[in-house]
């Protein structure tokens, strides 16, 4: 989308319809449309991708560590390495509270 057109044409998962409408003061249009959408979607997402991942042991964590020994100048060191691998995501996670889509093309406050 182009830095001053005021009517730019976007894809929106949940339908048709140009985001730059509720800018212009037509957010009732748009939300008409919206709502008369083949579709049927919702502006809500109750659900997301999780950031945390399951270890070999079964410990869910958002990162995982091992910590090796390492001898320099007869120095006993503890060292932490960052483990990539036999990692399981936890996948989709249910939100505790519906949150708006980011493409919901309707201005909700105006500065």
């Amino acid at each position: 989308m182009g830095g001053s057109s005021s009517k730019g044409r976007t894809f929106w998962p949940f339908g048709s319809g140009t985001v730059s409408d509720s800018a212009n003061g037509d957010s009732e249009q748009s939300l008409a449309r919206y709502r008369s959408s083949r579709l049927g979607a919702t502006p809500f997402v109750f659900s997301r991708r999780s950031s945390m991942y399951y270890d070999e042991d079964g410990d869910l964590a958002h990162e995982f560590y091992e910590e090796t020994f390492v001898t320099k100048n007869g120095r006993k060191k503890a060292k932490l390495k960052r483990i990539h691998k036999n990692l399981i995501p936890q996948g989709m996670v249910k939100l505790d509270h519906p949150r708006i889509h980011v493409d919901f093309p309707v201005v909700l406050c105006e500065v």
